[in-house]
């Protein structure tokens, strides 16, 4: 089996304040790309959506452009800027830092399925 999709053809676009998500649904793999703009913070602009404390999805992540700050709930913080590869479980915050749009690659599925739909 061989399949091939484009980000420049997305199935399925997501947009939240101050940022949006593109997904491809692929046989075995869910993969989104997220676009967060200055001033985008997941506890202001996804927060509300969701109905959740703090963000629940499990990231597997590549940062392509930006910088962000993420926060677990246990105290924990570490900040990811170009070219770092990153897993982040569920409960965190994160927020863009700097004047840059972030761009960030997750391969663990849970992004692309789930981000940024309104619970109910």
């Amino acid at each position: 089996m061989l399949e091939v999709k484009t980000l420049d053809k997305p199935d399925d676009r997501r947009d939240f304040p101050r940022g949006h998500i593109e997904a491809l649904h692929l046989s075995g793999l869910d993969f989104a790309v997220a676009t967060f703009e200055p001033g985008w913070r997941w506890s202001e602009s996804v927060g509300p959506l969701v109905g959740t404390a703090s963000c629940e999805v499990h990231h597997n992540c590549y940062m392509a452009q930006g910088r962000m700050r993420i926060r677990m709930d246990d105290g924990a913080e570490s900040e990811v800027g170009p070219g770092d590869v990153f897993v982040c479980t569920p409960g965190h915050d994160a927020w863009v830092v700097g004047d840059d749009q972030a761009i960030v690659y997750d391969f663990a599925g849970q992004m692309a399925t789930d981000y940024g739909r309104p619970k109910g």
